[in-house]
């Protein structure tokens, strides 16, 4: 329970779990929601320069989820300093990129790593799955089509 409910950005701010609380009060001045941008951004940096040298090199990183789809600021702090490794933002990009809506490609177009935006939306995906199987429709995911799949899909938002 305290490793769930305790721990993480909460544990670091003492108030807030919420990213858009943390980067409103970080403007702010409060120091330990800055100290807890810093220390996601460099956890996050300091995996990617892991998987990069595993795997050998990078072809393109993925930012994905609502911090990874919607925090701009979050994804220029992962990536400064990455530039020895081929990645490029372009900052125009990145900031145009925040949507929940499509992919984007963040990447300068010089840059040798893409870097990419792209949504999710695993409730939507359990919501459906579970649907089809009740409905008898489902067989496996590749053979299942998902209503975001559609050209003319688009996402209700319920709460902003």
């Amino acid at each position: 329970m305290i490793l769930n409910k305790k721990s993480g950005l909460l544990g670091i701010t003492g108030k807030y779990y919420d990213r858009r609380d943390i980067d409103k009060f970080a403007s702010e001045g409060d120091e330990r929601c800055r100290l807890a941008q810093e220390m996601e951004a460099y956890r996050l940096k300091k995996y990617i320069g892991a998987y990069a040298a595993a795997m050998e090199g990078l072809d393109a990183i993925v930012f994905t989820a609502g911090a990874g789809e919607l925090n701009h600021t979050l994804r220029e702090k992962v990536l400064t300093g990455l530039e020895f490794m081929g990645i490029k933002l372009d900052q125009k990009k990145n900031v145009e990129g925040s949507s929940r809506e499509k992919e984007t490609v963040i990447s300068a177009s010089d840059s040798k790593v893409s870097v990419m935006v792209i949504p999710t939306d695993e409730e939507l995906v359990f919501v459906e799955d579970v649907a089809a199987i009740l409905e008898g429709k489902y067989d496996i995911h590749t053979r299942f089509t998902y209503s975001f799949q559609d050209q003319k899909f688009k996402r209700k938002v319920l709460h902003k």
